[in-house]
């Protein structure tokens, strides 16, 4: 009979986190994100001479204060949103979408050619179209690029850049040669058919049907890429691209296809300016869309889930700065800062993060 044996000492388990610790846990790296860039923006422009606190209060309850200022939140969230998902999927699989703004006004040129062309067809009939040719567009104008990038080899990042520098003269020559309107006062395309103009929900001033397009699209995407075989392979292929080709998964060609679906996205988003917000295709319609898309898509971390949300805030802000220019005095611009320093500090956060666990695990 042999001798017991002392007992051996194990590590204890760890312990899972709770859900609502879990969620304290993702929450706090942004809640300290927004502290320290409203904090450092607040220090900028006291030393600048502006009133840092009448400025924050403006940002923050212009969208609320009136319904024409929540009006022009969910106008604003409607196109941030779709092209921050035009940027988000893409990046799922690695790749860069920087021709947002480009896809929109090839969208929104083709929306608006459609809508004036056929302006006589009823609603049911021409609407639909409408919305059809934005994304159709957009989906070809980034298929040029996929195909450059899965057929050569071209960087993405290049040419989606490149691409919206013709779009530039694509909207101008429609506008100036082919659909002219000079009663518009600037380069503008002719108004669409009344039947191509999408409703608008509630009373006076309400916000255009787009909404609701803007919504489903929210929530396809975010079933698609956490429930669906589809959403599975996207991710297994950004995470791991030679994992994933091993196991027969087919990166390259998941990397087209989402590059395309960007692009159509972004087409939507043109669609539904000319067709809920101008009724017609105006140059620089895109605004600032691009940079706020990437900026949404980034402090949401790719994440489908948090797109809206986070595009519901820049929304808020974005809307805040026109107003709070007017009557603070501060610029518009200031805004741009204040949403710089939020990404900062939130990839700061996964940089000290990522330090902290390699120095536990050592």
């Amino acid at each position: 009979m042999s001798a017991p044996t002392a007992p051996t000492q194990t590590e204890a388990p760890e312990v899972p986190l709770h859900g609502g610790l879990r969620l304290v846990r993702n929450l706090l790296p942004y809640v300290l994100a927004l502290v320290l860039a409203f904090l450092v923006s607040g220090v900028v422009m006291a030393v600048l001479g502006y009133d840092a606190v009448g400025a924050f209060t403006t940002i923050l309850s212009t969208s609320f204060k009136t319904t024409f200022g929540f009006t022009e939140t969910l106008t604003k969230w409607v196109t941030v949103v779709l092209l921050a998902l035009a940027f988000t999927i893409p990046l799922a699989v690695n790749r860069f979408n920087i021709g947002g703004e480009g896809q929109l006004l090839v969208g929104g040129t083709a929306a608006a050619g459609v809508g004036i062309v056929y302006g006589d067809l009823p609603t049911v009939l021409l609407l639909p179209l409408v919305l059809l040719a934005g994304v159709l567009a957009g989906a070809v104008w980034a298929g040029i690029a996929a195909l450059l990038m899965g057929r050569f080899g071209v960087n993405e990042i290049l040419s989606t850049v490149l691409l919206n520098f013709v779009s530039f003269q694509v909207l101008d020559y429609a506008a100036t040669e082919v659909w002219a309107d000079p009663a518009a006062g600037v380069a503008a395309t002719q108004t669409v058919g009344e039947a191509a103009e999408l409703p608008v929900l509630g009373g006076p001033p309400g916000v255009h049907a787009g909404i609701l397009l803007a919504v489903l699209v929210s929530l396809a995407s975010i079933v698609v890429t956490r429930r669906t075989a589809a959403g599975f392979e996207l991710r297994a292929a950004g995470t791991n691209p030679r994992a994933a080709a091993i196991n027969g998964i087919r990166v390259g060609r998941i990397a087209v296809v989402a590059l395309v679906v960007g692009g159509a996205l972004a087409g939507l988003a043109g669609a539904i300016e000319v067709s809920g917000v101008h009724g017609r295709a105006i140059e620089g319609m895109q605004a600032n869309y691009l940079l706020l898309g990437i900026i949404v898509g980034l402090i949401a971390r790719g994440n489908a889930l948090w797109v809206p949300v986070v595009a519901f805030g820049i929304s808020i802000l974005e809307v805040g700065a026109s107003s709070m220019q007017r009557t603070v005095g501060v610029p518009a611009e200031m805004v741009l800062i204040i949403e710089a320093l939020i990404l900062i500090f939130l990839l700061l956060s996964d940089v000290i993060a990522g330090r902290l666990a390699r120095r536990a695990a050592a």
